[in-house]
Protein backbone atom coordinates (compact mmCIF):
# COMPACT_ATOMS: atom_id res chain seq x y z
CA UNK A 1 0.00 0.00 0.00
CA UNK A 2 1.42 3.15 -1.08
CA UNK A 3 0.39 6.64 0.36
CA UNK A 4 1.12 10.23 -0.67
CA UNK A 5 1.08 12.59 2.46
CA UNK A 6 1.01 16.04 1.74
CA UNK A 7 0.83 18.72 4.36
CA UNK A 8 -1.95 20.99 3.80
CA UNK A 9 -4.00 24.19 5.40
CA UNK A 10 -6.97 23.35 2.87
CA UNK A 11 -7.75 20.50 0.79
CA UNK A 12 -10.80 19.65 -1.10
CA UNK A 13 -12.45 17.20 -3.21
CA UNK A 14 -15.32 17.49 -6.24
CA UNK A 15 -16.79 15.38 -8.28
CA UNK A 16 -18.72 16.48 -11.42
CA UNK A 17 -18.15 20.31 -10.10
CA UNK A 18 -19.76 19.24 -6.60
CA UNK A 19 -17.70 19.41 -3.72
CA UNK A 20 -17.29 16.18 -2.03
CA UNK A 21 -15.11 16.37 0.98
CA UNK A 22 -13.23 19.53 2.44
CA UNK A 23 -10.55 20.04 5.35
CA UNK A 24 -8.96 23.01 6.61
CA UNK A 25 -5.49 21.83 8.32
CA UNK A 26 -4.09 18.25 7.94
CA UNK A 27 -3.41 16.04 5.45
CA UNK A 28 -4.46 15.11 1.57
CA UNK A 29 -3.96 11.33 1.40
CA UNK A 30 -3.58 9.66 -2.15
CA UNK A 31 -3.66 6.15 -1.13
CA UNK A 32 -2.81 3.76 -3.63
CA UNK A 33 -3.52 -0.40 -2.54
CA UNK A 34 -1.61 -2.98 -4.36
CA UNK A 35 -2.57 -6.64 -5.49
CA UNK A 36 -0.55 -7.86 -2.50
CA UNK A 37 -2.18 -5.80 0.36
CA UNK A 38 -3.84 -7.05 3.17
CA UNK A 39 -5.64 -5.27 6.61
CA UNK A 40 -2.11 -5.11 8.29
CA UNK A 41 -0.79 -2.60 5.70
CA UNK A 42 -3.62 -0.82 6.40
CA UNK A 43 -3.22 -0.67 10.03
CA UNK A 44 0.24 0.32 10.00
CA UNK A 45 0.22 2.87 7.05
CA UNK A 46 -2.85 4.47 9.61
CA UNK A 47 -0.86 4.42 12.86
CA UNK A 48 2.13 5.70 11.37
CA UNK A 49 0.41 8.17 9.22
CA UNK A 50 -1.39 9.57 12.41
CA UNK A 51 1.96 10.12 14.70
CA UNK A 52 3.80 11.41 12.06
CA UNK A 53 5.35 14.42 13.43
CA UNK A 54 5.17 17.25 10.37
CA UNK A 55 3.51 20.12 11.48
CA UNK A 56 5.45 22.95 13.38
CA UNK A 57 5.68 23.42 17.03
CA UNK A 58 6.40 26.95 18.45
CA UNK A 59 10.29 26.74 17.64
CA UNK A 60 9.55 25.73 14.09
CA UNK A 61 10.55 22.72 14.83
CA UNK A 62 8.51 19.38 12.98
CA UNK A 63 7.55 18.33 16.40
CA UNK A 64 3.46 17.62 16.46
CA UNK A 65 1.19 15.55 14.79
CA UNK A 66 -1.91 15.53 13.09
CA UNK A 67 -3.75 14.82 16.69
CA UNK A 68 -1.36 17.28 18.14
CA UNK A 69 -2.60 20.43 15.98
CA UNK A 70 -6.42 18.92 15.53
CA UNK A 71 -5.69 18.06 11.83
CA UNK A 72 -8.23 16.43 9.41
CA UNK A 73 -7.50 13.56 6.80
CA UNK A 74 -9.03 14.02 3.15
CA UNK A 75 -8.35 10.20 1.84
CA UNK A 76 -8.30 9.86 -2.20
CA UNK A 77 -8.07 6.41 -3.41
CA UNK A 78 -5.28 6.62 -6.24
CA UNK A 79 -4.77 3.39 -8.35
CA UNK A 80 -1.70 5.26 -10.16
CA UNK A 81 0.35 5.11 -7.70
CA UNK A 82 0.92 1.65 -8.22
CA UNK A 83 1.91 2.41 -12.13
CA UNK A 84 4.69 0.24 -13.47
CA UNK A 85 6.81 2.39 -15.99
CA UNK A 86 9.44 0.31 -16.42
CA UNK A 87 8.96 -0.43 -19.99
CA UNK A 88 7.59 1.78 -22.75
CA UNK A 89 5.89 5.23 -22.61
CA UNK A 90 2.40 4.22 -21.25
CA UNK A 91 2.25 2.65 -17.99
CA UNK A 92 0.71 -0.63 -16.53
CA UNK A 93 -1.83 -0.76 -13.21
CA UNK A 94 -1.39 -4.83 -13.15
CA UNK A 95 0.61 -4.19 -9.74
CA UNK A 96 -2.66 -2.15 -8.32
CA UNK A 97 -5.66 -4.01 -6.39
CA UNK A 98 -9.18 -4.74 -8.38
CA UNK A 99 -11.48 -2.59 -6.54
CA UNK A 100 -13.33 -6.17 -5.05
CA UNK A 101 -10.00 -6.33 -2.95
CA UNK A 102 -9.20 -2.38 -3.15
CA UNK A 103 -12.23 -0.87 -1.85
CA UNK A 104 -12.64 -2.89 1.23
CA UNK A 105 -8.68 -1.50 2.12
CA UNK A 106 -9.49 1.84 1.41
CA UNK A 107 -12.71 1.97 3.76
CA UNK A 108 -10.75 -0.20 6.20
CA UNK A 109 -7.43 2.58 6.33
CA UNK A 110 -10.35 5.20 6.67
CA UNK A 111 -11.79 3.91 9.82
CA UNK A 112 -8.69 3.18 10.97
CA UNK A 113 -7.91 6.89 10.70
CA UNK A 114 -11.28 7.59 13.07
CA UNK A 115 -10.22 5.14 15.60
CA UNK A 116 -7.02 7.32 15.77
CA UNK A 117 -10.01 10.35 16.65
CA UNK A 118 -8.68 11.59 13.29
CA UNK A 119 -12.18 13.24 11.46
CA UNK A 120 -11.93 11.70 7.64
CA UNK A 121 -13.60 13.22 4.21
CA UNK A 122 -13.12 11.29 1.31
CA UNK A 123 -13.66 11.35 -2.36
CA UNK A 124 -15.64 8.20 -4.11
CA UNK A 125 -13.51 5.05 -5.27
CA UNK A 126 -13.28 4.80 -9.12
CA UNK A 127 -14.49 8.30 -9.73
CA UNK A 128 -13.08 11.04 -12.15
CA UNK A 129 -12.38 13.48 -9.19
CA UNK A 130 -10.64 17.47 -9.00
CA UNK A 131 -8.05 17.64 -6.04
CA UNK A 132 -7.64 21.07 -4.75
CA UNK A 133 -4.65 21.05 -2.29
CA UNK A 134 -2.87 24.07 -0.42
CA UNK A 135 0.55 21.98 0.22
CA UNK A 136 2.14 23.80 3.75
CA UNK A 137 5.97 23.72 3.38
CA UNK A 138 5.78 22.37 0.94
CA UNK A 139 5.50 18.36 2.82
CA UNK A 140 4.79 15.57 0.93
CA UNK A 141 6.11 12.45 1.84
CA UNK A 142 5.47 8.99 0.48
CA UNK A 143 5.08 5.84 2.61
CA UNK A 144 5.39 2.20 1.27
CA UNK A 145 3.99 -0.57 3.39
CA UNK A 146 6.44 -2.66 1.87
CA UNK A 147 8.88 -1.19 4.19
CA UNK A 148 7.39 -2.69 6.89
CA UNK A 149 5.98 -6.09 5.16
CA UNK A 150 8.37 -6.82 2.77
CA UNK A 151 7.26 -8.91 -0.20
Amino acid sequence: MIAVVQRVSEGEVKINGKSRGKIGLGYVILLGVAEDDEVRDADWLAEKITGLRIFEDENEKMNLSLLDVGGRALVISQFTLLADYKRGRRPGFTKAAKPDKAIPLYEHFMDRLWRYDVQVESGEFGKEMQVHIINEGPVTLVLDSTVKYPR
